[in-house]
Protein backbone atom coordinates (compact mmCIF):
# COMPACT_ATOMS: atom_id res chain seq x y z
CA UNK A 1 0.00 0.00 0.00
CA UNK A 2 1.47 3.06 -1.27
CA UNK A 3 1.94 6.33 1.28
CA UNK A 4 -0.66 9.34 1.23
CA UNK A 5 0.80 12.82 1.36
CA UNK A 6 -1.61 15.13 1.70
CA UNK A 7 -1.05 19.28 2.14
CA UNK A 8 -3.25 21.59 3.70
CA UNK A 9 -5.09 24.21 2.19
CA UNK A 10 -3.31 27.58 3.05
CA UNK A 11 -5.64 30.20 5.34
CA UNK A 12 -6.33 33.38 4.31
CA UNK A 13 -7.96 35.88 6.89
CA UNK A 14 -10.13 38.82 5.81
CA UNK A 15 -10.96 41.48 7.75
CA UNK A 16 -13.28 44.40 6.23
CA UNK A 17 -16.55 46.03 8.17
CA UNK A 18 -17.92 46.80 4.27
CA UNK A 19 -20.09 43.49 3.73
CA UNK A 20 -19.94 43.60 -0.18
CA UNK A 21 -16.24 43.78 -0.16
CA UNK A 22 -16.28 40.75 2.66
CA UNK A 23 -18.64 38.88 0.44
CA UNK A 24 -16.29 39.78 -2.73
CA UNK A 25 -12.45 38.73 -1.40
CA UNK A 26 -14.35 35.57 0.37
CA UNK A 27 -15.28 34.44 -2.48
CA UNK A 28 -12.20 34.86 -4.82
CA UNK A 29 -10.08 33.79 -2.49
CA UNK A 30 -12.21 30.64 -1.84
CA UNK A 31 -11.89 30.37 -5.62
CA UNK A 32 -8.63 29.79 -5.09
CA UNK A 33 -8.37 27.37 -3.84
CA UNK A 34 -7.71 28.55 -0.11
CA UNK A 35 -9.22 27.82 3.21
CA UNK A 36 -10.80 31.44 3.85
CA UNK A 37 -11.96 32.79 7.49
CA UNK A 38 -13.34 36.31 7.47
CA UNK A 39 -14.49 38.66 9.85
CA UNK A 40 -16.40 42.35 9.84
CA UNK A 41 -14.77 42.96 12.75
CA UNK A 42 -10.92 44.31 13.22
CA UNK A 43 -10.89 43.28 16.94
CA UNK A 44 -11.90 39.49 16.06
CA UNK A 45 -9.94 39.83 13.39
CA UNK A 46 -6.83 39.54 15.94
CA UNK A 47 -8.02 37.17 17.61
CA UNK A 48 -8.69 35.18 14.88
CA UNK A 49 -5.23 35.68 13.77
CA UNK A 50 -3.86 34.49 16.83
CA UNK A 51 -5.98 31.43 17.03
CA UNK A 52 -5.70 30.69 13.30
CA UNK A 53 -2.11 31.29 12.44
CA UNK A 54 -3.07 32.31 8.74
CA UNK A 55 -0.88 32.26 6.00
CA UNK A 56 -1.79 35.88 4.99
CA UNK A 57 -4.24 38.54 6.17
CA UNK A 58 -5.69 40.60 3.74
CA UNK A 59 -7.41 43.57 6.19
CA UNK A 60 -9.10 46.77 5.16
CA UNK A 61 -8.19 50.38 7.22
CA UNK A 62 -10.54 52.38 7.81
CA UNK A 63 -12.48 50.19 9.87
CA UNK A 64 -14.69 51.12 13.28
CA UNK A 65 -13.78 50.75 16.79
CA UNK A 66 -10.12 49.90 15.67
CA UNK A 67 -8.86 50.90 12.18
CA UNK A 68 -6.56 48.18 10.20
CA UNK A 69 -3.32 50.26 11.28
CA UNK A 70 -3.99 49.95 15.16
CA UNK A 71 -4.65 46.14 14.06
CA UNK A 72 -1.80 45.71 11.85
CA UNK A 73 0.64 47.06 15.20
CA UNK A 74 -1.27 44.74 17.47
CA UNK A 75 -0.39 41.95 15.12
CA UNK A 76 2.90 42.64 14.27
CA UNK A 77 3.75 42.94 18.19
CA UNK A 78 2.90 39.44 18.76
CA UNK A 79 5.64 37.01 18.41
CA UNK A 80 2.52 33.99 16.97
CA UNK A 81 1.31 36.97 14.24
CA UNK A 82 4.53 39.12 13.68
CA UNK A 83 5.71 37.30 10.84
CA UNK A 84 2.37 37.17 8.68
CA UNK A 85 2.15 38.81 5.22
CA UNK A 86 -0.56 41.75 5.87
CA UNK A 87 -1.95 43.13 2.95
CA UNK A 88 -3.91 46.46 3.10
CA UNK A 89 -7.19 46.25 0.81
CA UNK A 90 -8.21 50.13 0.89
CA UNK A 91 -10.26 53.03 -0.92
CA UNK A 92 -7.15 55.12 0.25
CA UNK A 93 -5.63 55.84 -2.96
CA UNK A 94 -4.24 59.37 -2.69
CA UNK A 95 -0.21 59.99 -3.72
CA UNK A 96 1.92 58.75 -1.02
CA UNK A 97 -1.16 56.20 0.78
CA UNK A 98 0.74 52.98 -0.97
CA UNK A 99 3.99 53.98 0.75
CA UNK A 100 2.70 55.19 4.38
CA UNK A 101 1.03 52.58 4.68
CA UNK A 102 3.38 49.90 3.78
CA UNK A 103 6.26 52.09 5.88
CA UNK A 104 3.13 51.29 8.85
CA UNK A 105 4.51 47.71 8.61
CA UNK A 106 1.81 46.01 5.83
CA UNK A 107 3.15 44.00 3.69
CA UNK A 108 1.42 44.90 0.54
CA UNK A 109 -1.13 47.61 -1.05
CA UNK A 110 -4.16 46.83 -2.67
CA UNK A 111 -6.77 49.77 -3.85
CA UNK A 112 -10.65 49.24 -3.87
CA UNK A 113 -12.08 48.52 -6.12
CA UNK A 114 -9.67 46.15 -6.65
CA UNK A 115 -9.02 44.26 -10.37
CA UNK A 116 -9.79 41.00 -9.75
CA UNK A 117 -6.89 39.65 -11.78
CA UNK A 118 -4.08 41.61 -9.99
CA UNK A 119 -5.58 41.17 -6.45
CA UNK A 120 -5.36 37.00 -7.36
CA UNK A 121 -2.07 37.28 -8.35
CA UNK A 122 -1.04 39.34 -5.19
CA UNK A 123 -2.18 36.78 -3.00
CA UNK A 124 -1.03 33.76 -4.96
CA UNK A 125 2.67 35.41 -5.37
CA UNK A 126 2.69 36.61 -1.71
CA UNK A 127 1.31 32.90 -0.16
CA UNK A 128 4.25 31.12 -2.75
CA UNK A 129 6.98 32.95 -1.63
CA UNK A 130 6.20 33.04 2.20
CA UNK A 131 5.79 29.03 2.03
CA UNK A 132 9.01 29.63 0.15
CA UNK A 133 10.31 31.13 3.32
CA UNK A 134 11.27 34.14 0.64
CA UNK A 135 10.88 37.62 2.48
CA UNK A 136 8.12 39.78 0.55
CA UNK A 137 8.38 42.41 -0.91
CA UNK A 138 12.12 42.70 -1.72
CA UNK A 139 13.20 45.69 -0.19
CA UNK A 140 15.88 46.22 -3.27
CA UNK A 141 12.91 46.30 -5.90
CA UNK A 142 9.51 46.63 -4.69
CA UNK A 143 8.64 48.19 -1.82
CA UNK A 144 4.78 46.95 -1.50
CA UNK A 145 3.42 49.20 -3.95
Amino acid sequence: MGERYFQLKKTVLIIDDYEKSLRLFTFIVGSMGYRVLATSDSEEGVKMAHDEQPDLILMDVQMPRMNGIQALKLLRADTRTRDIPIIAVTSYVMKGDCERLVAEGFTHYIAKPIDKNSFMQDVKRIIEQREKGEAWPDKTTDKGC
